[in-house]
C-alpha cells in the first residue's frame, strides 16, 4: 500500500475510533437536539452563514465516513433552517457526503468493503447491468439497502462519481424533503399535545407513506415504458395462463384454481414434466432396484452367508415405467381438470404481453387474452458440442429410460449429481462404468471430503472415476467407440459401448415467443425478486427461471409466481430462497442446506464447524451403515446455523430437521434440548449439537462448579 494511501486510511480509522471512543454519537440524538434547540437558534440569529457552514460540514463529514445519524441530521436541518433552506442544505450535503464515501470506498477501502459486504455486490452489479443509473435512482427513491451501504458498494462498481452524485441528488430529494418537513414539526413540539397535532401527524404520515408512493411511481414508470407500443385488451379471457406442466406449472395452476381464478395450463408434451417422466421418479425407481441388489451382495455384513439376486435388466426398466404410470394420476389432465384448471394439450406462443396463441394437436389455433402469465417451460439435458458425439450416438437423462439391454461398457460423461447417481446405479447392475469429469473431483459443489467419500465408494464398487479428464473427441476405430480425453497434456483413449451425457441441464428458452417479446435471458430467463420478467405481468418459475434446478424449488417458486401474478398490484411477495436444501441420491447419500465450508471460504463468511462421525452412532452400527458424518457450520460463538452437510444413510431425510431449524431461526441449543428416539439415525442431529455445546462450555463457570463439588465432599 502506498504511504499516502496508508496514511489516509490510518487517519480515517483514528477519526472513527475517536468518535466511538468518546461516544460522540450522544450529540446526534433527538433529545440533544431538543435540549440545544434554543441555543442553536440564538447562534443562528447571530451568525447565520457560519451556522450553515458548520452544519453542512458536520453533515458531509458524518456521511462521508458512514457514521450513524444521517436521518437525525436531516430532521435537524428542518428544525434549524426550515423547509426550504433545510431541504436545500441537507440535499446537497447528503449527496456530497455520499459521493465522498464512494470515492473513499473505491480508492482507500476497496479490500475492506469487499471482505465485509462483498456478498451483496452481485445484486448491485446485476441491477446496474439491467437498468444502469436508473437502478441507483430507484435505490435512492425506495431504499432496498441502507444509505451507507449503497455508498460503499457503488464504490466497487464502474459508475462514474459525477453520475453517482447527480443521480443521488435527484433520487434522494423527495425523501430528504419529507424528513426536513418532519423536522420542522419536531421543532414545534413543546408538550404531549403537540405530538398529536395535525401538522406533526401529517409529517410522520408523509414519512411512512413516501417509500410506498415512491415504489409505486417507479413501478408505474417501468410498466409504462415496457408496455409502450402494445395495446392492452379491455377484457381478459383468463386471469392466468401457465405455459408448461412440469412441477412449477402444475403447482402454479393448482394454486390459481384453488383461489377461484380462471386459469389455462398449456403443455405440448407430457403432463408432469421431466420430474415424472425422465427425472426424479424414474431415477429413484432405478436407484431403488440397484440398491437392493447392492445390499444383497453385502449380506455377509448382516450375518447372512450369501444372498443371490437373479434379474433381467429389461424387467427392471419396465418396473421403472410402471412406477411412472403409478404416479401419473397425480399429475394427469383428469385430476387438474377436476380441480378447475383448463388443461390444453398444444404449443403456446406469447404474441403480446396479454395474449397467448395456442396451436392444438389437431393444428387448430386458439388465442387467449390473459391478465398475467407464468412461463414454466423447464429445462433439458445439455449436450456439449464435442466432435463426433452425434456419430457415436449418446444417451441423456431423457432417453436412457428407453434402454432394455444393459450396456457392457458404459461411459458416463459428467461428475455431477445426475451423472453420479446413474453411474452407481448401472454399475450395480453389472455394467463396467467409467465416469469422466473434467474438474479435479466429482460432486465439485460439495466439500472435498464429501467427494472423497463418494469416490472411494465408487471405486470400491468397480467404477473407474477419471477426474481431470477433458473430453475432446469421440471416434469410431475398427468398429469400436472411443472417447479421446485430455489428461495432464496427454490424450487418453477410453473405449465404450454406450455413452451417457450428464454434464448439466439447459433451460428451455426457445419456441414460445421470448425472442419476439424481447424478454431477456442468459442461461435462464431474467427475473426480479418477484419472479417478474421485463413485463411485470409475465412471470417465470422453475428450471427456466433458475438458479436452482430442483423439483422442490420449482414448486416453491410456483407459489410466489401464482400469488404475485394473481394479486399484483394489491399485494406481492419477494421470493425467499434463503434456505434451499438438496440431496444427491448416491450411496452414501449426500444432503446439504445453506453454506458448506467451500462456499463459506469463497464468500468470506466467518464460521465455526462442528462435526459428528456417524460411525459412532448406535443405529448406524446396528444397520451396518456406520459411515459418513454430519457437519454443521455456525456463526462464531453462537448456535445460529449457517449450513449443514450430511453424508450417510438417509441423509436426504435427516437434513429436514436442519431445514426447519434454519427457516424458523432455531439454533443448535434447541436441537440439543429436543428428545430424539433411540435408536434412530436422527439421533446424529442431536449429537452434533452436543459437539458444538462441548466446544462452547463455560470453562470458568465449570471451574467454580468443580470447586463447589470439592467443597461439598469435604
Amino acid at each position: 500500500m502506498p504511504k499516502r494511501k496508508a496514511a489516509l486510511v490510518l487517519a480515517l480509522g483514528i477519526f472513527v475510533g475517536l468518535y466511538f471512543a468518546f461516544d460522540l454519537g450522544q450529540f446526534l440524538n433527538l433529545q440533544t437536539l431538543k435540549a440545544q434547540q434554543e441555543n442553536i437558534a440564538t447562534f443562528q440569529s447571530a451568525k447565520p452563514a457560519l451556522t450553515v457552514l458548520i452544519f453542512f460540514s458536520i453533515y458531509v463529514l458524518s456521511t462521508a465516513v458512514s457514521l450513524p445519524g444521517a436521518a437525525l441530521l436531516t430532521l435537524a436541518s428542518g428544525a434549524i433552517f426550515g423547509v426550504f433552506w433545510g431541504t436545500l442544505i441537507a440535499s446537497f450535503a447528503s449527496s456530497l457526503g455520499a459521493t465522498l464515501a464512494l470515492i473513499m470506498s473505491r480508492f482507500l477501502l476497496r479490500d475492506w468493503v469487499m471482505q465485509r459486504f462483498g456478498q451483496r455486490l452481485a445484486t448491485i452489479d446485476e441491477g446496474i447491468k439491467h437498468e444502469g443509473a436508473f437502478y441507483l435512482f430507484t435505490l435512492r427513491l425506495v431504499p432496498a439497502f441502507p444509505f451507507f451501504l449503497v455508498n460503499l458498494l457503488f464504490g466497487l462498481t464502474a459508475m462514474k462519481a459525477r453520475t453517482f452524485y447527480w443521480v443521488s441528488q435527484l433520487g434522494m430529494f423527495a425523501g430528504t424533503a419529507a424528513y426536513v418537513n418532519a423536522g420542522t414539526q419536531l421543532g414545534k413540539i413543546d408538550s404531549l399535545s403537540g405530538v398529536l397535532s395535525p401538522a406533526v401527524l401529517g409529517s410522520f404520515l408523509l414519512l411512512g407513506t413516501l417509500p410506498l408512493i415512491a415504489r409505486k411511481i417507479v413501478e408505474i414508470g417501468r410498466a409504462n415504458k415496457v408496455f409502450a407500443g402494445w395495446k392492452k385488451p379491455r377484457h381478459f379471457d383468463r386471469n392466468l395462463v401457465v405455459i408448461g406442466a412440469g412441477s412449477a406449472g402444475l403447482v402454479t395452476a393448482y394454486i390459481a384454481a384453488a383461489v377461484k381464478a380462471k386459469v389455462t395450463l398449456v403443455e405440448k408434451q407430457r403432463m408432469g414434466g421431466d420430474c415424472l417422466n425422465t427425472g426424479c421418479v424414474p431415477s429413484k425407481a432405478l436407484i431403488r432396484s440397484a440398491r437392493l441388489r447392492s445390499h444383497m451382495a453385502r449380506s455377509q455384513e448382516c450375518g447372512i452367508a450369501s444372498a443371490r439376486a437373479k434379474f433381467d435388466f429389461a424387467t427392471v426398466m419396465e418396473r421403472v415405467q410402471s412406477v411412472i404410470r403409478a404416479v401419473e394420476p397425480h399429475d394427469s389432465i383428469e385430476r387438474y381438470s377436476a380441480l378447475g384448471v383448463d388443461v390444453v394439450e398444444g404449443s403456446a406462443r406469447i404474441v403480446s404481453p396479454w395474449e397467448v396463441e395456442i396451436t392444438h394437436k389437431d393444428s387448430s389455433i386458439q388465442r387467449l387474452s390473459t391478465r398475467s402469465m407464468v412461463i414454466a417451460t423447464g429445462a433439458r439435458p445439455f449436450v456439449p458440442p464435442i466432435p463426433g458425439i452425434e456419430e457415436v450416438g449418446y444417451l441423456t437423462s431423457d432417453t436412457v429410460w428407453a434402454l432394455r439391454e444393459l450396456p457392457k461398457r458404459l461411459l458416463v460423461l459428467g461428475g455431477g449429481p445426475i451423472g453420479s447417481e446413474l453411474a452407481q446405479a448401472f454399475a450395480r447392475f453389472g455394467a463396467q462404468v467409467t465416469q469422466v469429469e473434467m474438474a479435479p473431483r466429482i460432486l465439485i459443489r460439495e466439500d472435498p471430503e464429501v467427494s472423497e467419500i463418494v469416490t472411494h465408494r465408487f471405486i470400491k464398487e468397480g467404477i473407474a472415476v477419471l477426474v481431470n479428464h477433458k473430453a475432446r473427441q469421440f471416434v469410431i476405430e475398427n468398429g469400436e467407440k472411443f472417447l479421446i480425453a485430455e489428461h495432464q497434456e496427454h490424450d487418453v483413449h477410453i473405449a465404450f459401448d454406450a455413452v451417457l451425457v450428464a454434464v448439466g441441464r439447459a433451460a428451455t428458452l426457445t419456441g414460445f415467443g421470448l425472442e419476439e417479446m424481447g424478454i431477456s435471458a442468459g442461461k435462464t430467463i431474467d427475473t426480479n425478486e418477484f419472479l417478474q420478467t421485463r413485463f411485470p405481468n409475465i412471470y417465470a418459475a422453475g428450471d427456466v427461471a433458475g438458479p436452482f434446478q430442483f423439483t422442490h424449488t420449482a414448486a416453491h417458486q410456483a407459489w410466489y409466481a401464482a400469488v404475485n401474478a394473481l394479486f399484483d398490484p394489491f399485494k406481492k411477495f419477494k421470493t425467499d430462497t434463503s434456505v434451499i436444501p438438496w440431496a444427491t441420491f448416491v450411496e452414501p447419500e449426500v444432503a446439504r442446506v445453506g453454506l458448506n465450508e467451500q462456499e463459506a471460504k469463497e464468500k468470506g463468511v466467518a464460521y465455526e464447524s462442528s462435526v459428528y462421525a456417524i460411525d459412532e452412532l448406535d443405529r448406524a452400527i446396528a444397520d451396518s451403515e456406520a459411515h459418513g458424518f454430519i457437519k454443521v457450520l455456525t456463526v462464531p460463538g453462537k448456535d445460529r446455523i449457517l449450513g449443514v452437510t450430511i453424508v450417510g444413510e438417509h441423509a436426504g431425510d435427516l437434513i429436514a430437521e436442519y431445514v426447519l431449524a434454519m427457516k424458523q431461526g432455531i439454533g443448535l441449543n434447541k436441537i440439543l434440548g429436543t428428545i430424539h428416539i433411540y435408536p434412530t439415525l436422527a439421533e446424529a442431529n442431536k449429537y452434533v449439537a452436543g459437539v458444538w455445546k462441548r466446544a462452547h462450555a463455560p470453562q470458568r463457570l465449570l471451574a467454580w462448579v468443580e470447586r463447589f463439588h470439592t467443597w461439598r465432599r469435604s
